[in-house]
């Protein structure tokens, strides 16, 4: 994120603690705890001296989730979440997506040297969201759109691929099968990010034992998607929640392990994040021909679209 909107975002951030700090609830005393406000209160469900290295698929987060129908394919809710620091009041926002239903596709603005934001998306589209990692005015890596390769894939620890085939199968593939997924030439739309959060089930051993690369104390605004078991994709936005909607996207959230025990909390076996801070944005469409957005600072060069497929 820039200097100058990391530095507006921590003043607002003192002007909202100072106010709240003593009303607000606590979720324990260790620093790094996760808590969810639930009927009953608010409820610690993680802790890193007791974080999980496998999620089991139990999905005890989405139980606490208020689901809501978007258009056919499509549910979406809310939760609050309190964390450290510039997370004590993060809105967490969750969309379950079934690719048997929403045809997803990349709109890959950089290639006609423009960029994208959910502002423009059309009234049918049903989810739209940022894609990829970003550097300048390009993404990072691997970009496949309609069976055309854009940009060829590239290495980096942890980054991993999204692809979508000609069937409409979403799935995440590990950095050491890209090459092999590559040379199968079967992605209708694919697209590199980094790091993975989930595979299989497993966090990553950088994400569970600190100093092996990932930065544990870096909190940001978040945006993540993953893979379900029954085939659905799991998409989940983190917003500031201390300000009001319109201020919701200031660039502070979780950090990447904790980023990482949301998406095992929700279900997913596997999940990969995507750029954040005041790149994060998304779009949810609804039945009645209205949609929710939650938009980001910044357009980006990559964006990832779902529309309802045709009926057969």
């Amino acid at each position: 994120m820039g200097s100058g909107v990391r530095a507006v975002a921590l003043s607002l951030f003192a002007i909202a603690a100072t106010g709240a700090a003593a009303s607000r609830p606590e979720p324990g005393r260790s620093a790094a705890t996760l808590a969810v406000e639930t009927a009953s209160g608010w409820v610690t469900w993680w802790r890193s001296d007791a974080s999980p290295s496998r999620w089991d698929g139990s999905a005890s987060l989405s139980h606490h989730v208020p689901w809501q129908p978007g258009i056919p394919g499509v549910e979406w809710g809310e939760l609050r979440i309190q964390g450290a620091r510039e997370a004590w009041r993060t809105r967490l926002v969750i969309a379950r997506v079934d690719p048997r239903r929403i045809d997803l596709s990349l709109v890959p603005a950089f290639a006609d040297r423009q960029d994208w934001n959910i502002s423009g998306v059309e009234g049918d589209v049903a989810v739209a969201l940022d894609a990829g990692q970003f550097r300048g005015s390009l993404p990072f890596g691997w970009v496949v759109t309609r069976g055309r390769e854009l940009l060829s894939p590239e290495y980096a620890p942890l980054a991993g691929a999204v692809v979508v085939t000609h069937d409409g199968t979403l799935r995440i593939v590990p950095p050491d099968s890209i090459a092999h997924e590559r040379s199968q030439q079967t992605a209708l739309e694919a697209f590199q990010s980094y790091p993975m959060l989930l595979q299989n089930g497993s966090v990553p051993l950088p994400l569970h034992q600190a100093g092996r690369g990932v930065d544990f104390d870096h909190r940001d605004a978040r945006l993540a998607l993953g893979t379900l078991p029954d085939g659905r994709v799991l998409i989940a936005l983190t917003r500031f929640d201390a300000l009001g909607a319109s201020l919701g996207r200031v660039p502070f959230g979780l950090t990447t392990p904790e980023m990482a025990a949301v998406m095992g909390a929700l279900g997913a076996r596997d999940a990969l994040l995507l750029d954040g801070g005041i790149s994060a944005q998304l779009v949810i469409g609804d039945p009645m021909g209205t949609r929710r957005e939650w938009p980001g600072i910044r357009s980006v060069p990559l964006g990832l679209v779902g529309r309802l497929r045709p009926q057969q």
